[in-house]
């Protein structure tokens, strides 16, 4: 098109007066004009053609995420940054919650498209993890306010708690493929244990969700006493498989795979409560979580209130 483009200006001085300055240019725009015309109907082969040459670099969206939302920049207004650091964590917090949720799932109703989001899902929280502790730890070196020093502090406490969770969303489903591939189940009266078991780790992951969406402590405050009635429910469904097991109800190999579930369902339950500590902790101005965690469980009217209506509500 160049070589083109030159012949047809230098025919200027052949078929008249020598070439101007304004000739050369209305030349040169005629002759683009023809071509954009000449190339328009190509215009998406042309594209996919680059497209395929050069492929768009991928970057998963946990990436994109640490691009757009924690940008380094923002460092330099550590209010901003820390709004960003929320919002970024909120978005861990689904993840990990969910993943947990869909893992519980697959005990009753397996399928292969769950399990691969599962694993898909505990993947990209680990970035999170990543991306997020970096970014909190650069920010802690810079002048914050102590609002600002204290959120920080918390967030970096509750992404590993957060990262525990999706962790055993994974062993969970894991347990839940032996079954299947082994062909295993569990009685009758375990099952419906389990349910109960299940039922109430939904619902204390329901609570720390939306007690760290609405930073409520209020809503925080609910976790430790269904946190304790899980500890009870599990060692209750402990020594029930053992007199199964004496009374050959149920195999050893089963059993294994029930032993390493009441593990998981009951660390998932504690990293709740380290949650729900946290941010009642911050609410309260301090972060002293050990402490706290140690007087809620002295007991109290309310935690006794609440502790009494979820032991009735999960009964086995």
């Amino acid at each position: 098109f160049i070589l083109a483009q030159a012949m047809f200006t230098s025919q200027l001085t052949v078929l008249g007066d020598s070439a101007t300055e304004f000739s050369i240019a209305i030349c040169h725009t005629a002759f683009n004009l023809l071509c954009t015309l000449v190339m328009l109907p190509c215009a998406a082969l042309l594209e996919k053609l680059a497209m395929r040459l050069i492929p768009e670099p991928k970057s998963s969206e946990a990436e994109s995420e640490e691009i757009s939302e924690l940008d380094e920049r923002l460092l330099a207004t550590p209010a901003i940054a820390i709004d960003r650091c929320r919002a970024v964590t909120g978005n861990m917090v689904t993840l990990a919650i969910g993943s947990l949720t869909k893992a519980l799932g697959q005990l009753t109703d397996y399928t292969t498209e769950k399990a691969s989001e599962i694993r898909a899902e505990e993947d990209r929280v680990d970035r999170y993890e990543d991306i997020l502790g970096n970014y909190l730890v650069k920010l802690s070196t810079y002048p914050l306010a102590d609002r600002d020093r204290r959120e920080a502090a918390m967030l970096l406490h509750l992404i590993g708690d957060f990262e525990r969770i999706s962790d055993h969303a994974v062993s969970v489903l894991a347990s839940a493929e032996e079954l299947r591939e082994k062909d295993m189940a569990f009685s009758g009266a375990a099952k419906a244990e389990l349910d109960v078991l299940t039922a109430a780790v939904r619902e204390i992951l329901s609570l720390v969700g939306h007690a760290y969406a609405e930073n409520d402590p209020e809503i925080a405050s609910r976790v430790e006493p269904l946190e304790q009635v899980i500890d009870n429910i599990k060692e209750k469904l402990r020594a029930r498989h053992i007199e199964r097991l004496q009374r050959s109800e149920c195999s050893i190999e089963a059993g294994f795979i029930w032993s390493d579930l009441l593990t998981d369902l009951g660390r998932v339950s504690d990293h709740c409560s380290n949650i729900a500590g946290c941010i009642i902790e911050t609410a309260h101005a301090r972060l002293e979580l050990h402490e706290y965690l140690r007087g809620v469980k002295k007991g109290g009217g309310e935690f006794l209130a609440y502790y009494e209506d979820y032991a009735k509500t999960y009964a086995v």
